[in-house]
């Protein structure tokens, strides 16, 4: 069996509630790739800002010429991928190009078996927990304050919120003020998305404690490693990251090091299933748990599969579902309880691609 044909093409999917004054869409680039028997898979990459029609473009030039006429394996196709664009650059661009051609052959392998994805990985649980999760540094403390309201209503029971304020004292309000909505019983994480170092995060770390703070996540610059191995040495609060990484080899050398006490692979960013599969394997070997970075929609299905316990982040509006990207139901159902996915074989996304606002160079100029 070998891949007969590939496609990509790029769309904006506008947000109801923008992570900020300029970020108001996110953009997604869906492939199709056909076997020479007719059989399609789906697959697709995103970023919220940056690079939408330099991943296309990859996808296109450098992708296509390769895949098709070769053979329809995840596996197979991704080392050799990687061996062929990384003198592209080993993360960014390259990962995000390949996820959409191996996360198109994951479906197509597993249609061809007529086995869910999950069901075809191997489901280890039948629900994982999901956290409510808000990008809200840029709100007020009053509409903070609501969204941690508005999500205790909904049932949730673990939440994450934004720190990083330019004042410390700021964010020691606005965790306190979250933790007496939430009460003290419910799981809290933050999150500073990369905006301190060594001597900042130590600081804030010791002024939050007494908040009972699950998991820190991103207190440092991602590529980090020695500075996050020090840091978990001097503080209390367990560390996340790994977001934003995009080897195996940066993952390797932040579990080797000691850096966290949580990995958490972006399954775009690391350049698809294949390698968000491998760093999970990896990662049992060090105790650590996954916990997958955002889109939902897959990374909830890849959770089910994975060896260690997981929590799915339920960020507000940022689903592909809640975006209307899809143009049926996947299988996979999001709720305060939990993630659940019973999907038709194959991931089950079947993207909208007739309804959705299709961006070209022409467009983007």
């Amino acid at each position: 069996m070998r891949v007969h044909r590939l496609t990509a093409s790029t769309y904006r999917l506008p947000m109801s509630q923008p992570w900020d004054i300029d970020v108001t869409c996110q953009y997604l680039i869906v492939t199709e790739l056909e076997s020479s028997d007719g059989l399609v898979g789906q697959g697709f990459s995103w970023t919220p800002q940056i690079g939408a029609l330099a991943i296309q473009t990859m996808i296109e030039e450098d992708c296509r010429p390769f895949v098709e006429g070769g053979p329809v394996a995840p596996e197979a196709v991704w080392d050799r991928l990687w061996w062929r664009l990384r003198e592209a650059g080993a993360g960014g661009i390259t990962t995000l190009a390949i996820a959409a051609v191996d996360t198109a052959l994951w479906d197509l392998t597993a249609k061809r078996a007529g086995s869910s994805l999950v069901d075809l990985i191997g489901r280890q649980r039948d629900q994982v927990p999901v956290y409510a999760s808000g990008v809200n540094r840029h709100l007020s403390l009053a509409e903070l304050e609501e969204q941690a309201r508005r999500w205790v209503a909904a049932g949730h029971t673990r939440f994450k919120i934004k720190v990083g304020r330019p004042e410390l004292d700021e964010d020691v309000e606005r965790v306190a003020a979250v933790r007496r909505i939430i009460g003290p019983d419910r799981v809290l994480m933050i999150d500073a998305n990369q905006l301190w170092d060594v001597p900042a995060a130590r600081r804030a770390a010791k002024a939050l404690s007494a908040f009972d703070i699950h998991w820190l996540e991103e207190p440092l610059p991602a590529d980090d490693t020695q500075g996050y191995a020090h840091l978990r040495q001097a503080i209390d609060i367990p560390i996340a990251t790994g977001e934003s990484l995009y080897t195996e080899r940066q993952f390797r050398d932040l579990l080797a090091a000691g850096g966290c006490d949580f990995v958490q692979p972006n399954v775009c960013r690391v350049g698809g299933i294949t390698p968000f599969l491998r760093i999970a394997r990896l990662a049992r070997t060090f105790d650590i748990p996954v916990m997958p970075h955002l889109l939902p929609d897959i990374s909830g299905q890849l959770a089910l599969c994975l060896p260690l316990p997981a929590l799915v982040e339920d960020i507000d509006s940022a689903s592909l579902d809640a975006l209307g990207a899809l143009s049926r139901p996947s299988g996979v159902t999001l709720t305060s309880d939990g993630l659940r996915a019973a999907t038709p074989p194959g991931h089950g996304l079947a993207f909208a691609t007739d309804r959705l606002t299709r961006v070209t160079r022409t467009s983007r100029s």
